[in-house]
């Protein structure tokens, strides 16, 4: 079967990727207490269905701990899991509370000994929630939704759901300084000591993935050399996050407005490591 956990902070997009899987087939349940995972899974192998999708939050803490060993002995029963972890900053997501005009989850929980009316803020909520789901935050591939559109993230699940069970997937992702570091990447290599096409008007409109561009880069040998040795860098490591078990591997690559620099350098290391290795390239501004 093949099994979907989305889990991470509130507000940062989890009822949009169960939409997705949703309209992609998948059997949903929202707000599912791990520990009826196995449960669950057994119940719908048995009325013959294929594909589920849960959302597990951190209101479930008591048995959040099972959650690593539930899913090692459903891979290890054969079952397709993949777990995605969605989070954000946290301005951007108090920007979203605010938008929406709802209460954060554990705004509702009353801590020991605490009045009734004394409740967390929702600053405090946040930094609550993100100590209870620190322990399962690398279960899975992390996906930072802070700079994200409702519709890239869309893009961005249905891509990695379609990827078939392999030994690592690398994931080349672009994405601009001045928008802030994506927290999902596990490498960040900054491009922007490289020649800017942006300087060029005829470039400015461009991209990393136009022919101009890819020419003007092509021309720089900062360029090829700073691309050779991120590649290298990569290709000698990668052998050593396969045989730690690692299931994703994000590297990000950074320029000033994540158009030009950034997105030829993922664009050219995912073409060079698409020959060996399974890989998923993302271009955050775009």
């Amino acid at each position: 079967m093949r099994i979907v956990i989305i889990t991470g902070i509130s507000g940062s997009g989890k009822s949009v990727a169960l939409n997705v899987l949703e309209d992609t087939g998948h059997y949903c349940v929202d707000n599912l207490p791990p520990a009826l995972l196995s449960h669950l899974v057994t119940t719908l192998m048995e009325e013959g269905l294929q594909a589920v999708a849960v959302a597990v939050d951190a209101r479930s803490a008591e048995s959040l701990a099972s959650l690593p060993a539930d899913v090692k002995r459903l891979r290890e029963e054969g079952h397709d899991v993949k777990v995605m972890f969605l989070t954000a900053n946290t301005h951007s997501l108090v920007a979203r509370f605010s938008e929406t005009r709802r209460s954060h989850p554990l705004s509702h929980e009353l801590r020991p000994g605490q009045n009734p009316a004394a409740r967390r803020t929702l600053i405090e909520c946040i930094m609550e929630e993100r100590e209870r789901l620190s322990t399962i935050e690398q279960l899975g591939h992390v996906i930072d939704t802070s700079e994200l559109s409702a519709n890239k993230l869309r893009s961005w699940v249905k891509d990695l759901v379609a990827i078939e069970r392999a030994p690592l997937t690398l994931f080349f992702e672009s994405f601009a300084f001045k928008l802030g570091v994506p927290m999902d990447a596990d490498f960040v290599f900054d491009v922007r000591a490289l020649p800017n096409p942006y300087y060029d008007l005829t470039l400015r409109p461009l991209t990393g993935r136009d022919g101009p561009v890819i020419d003007f880069l092509n021309a720089q040998p900062s360029a090829l050399e700073m691309l050779n040795d991120i590649r290298t860098f990569v290709e000698k490591w990668l052998p050593s996050f396969k045989t730690d078990n690692r299931s994703y591997l994000t590297v990000a690559l950074g320029c000033t407005g994540g158009q030009h620099r950034s997105v030829y350098m993922a664009e050219k290391l995912a073409a060079y490591f698409n020959a060996n290795e399974r890989v998923v390239l993302r271009h955050r501004e775009q």
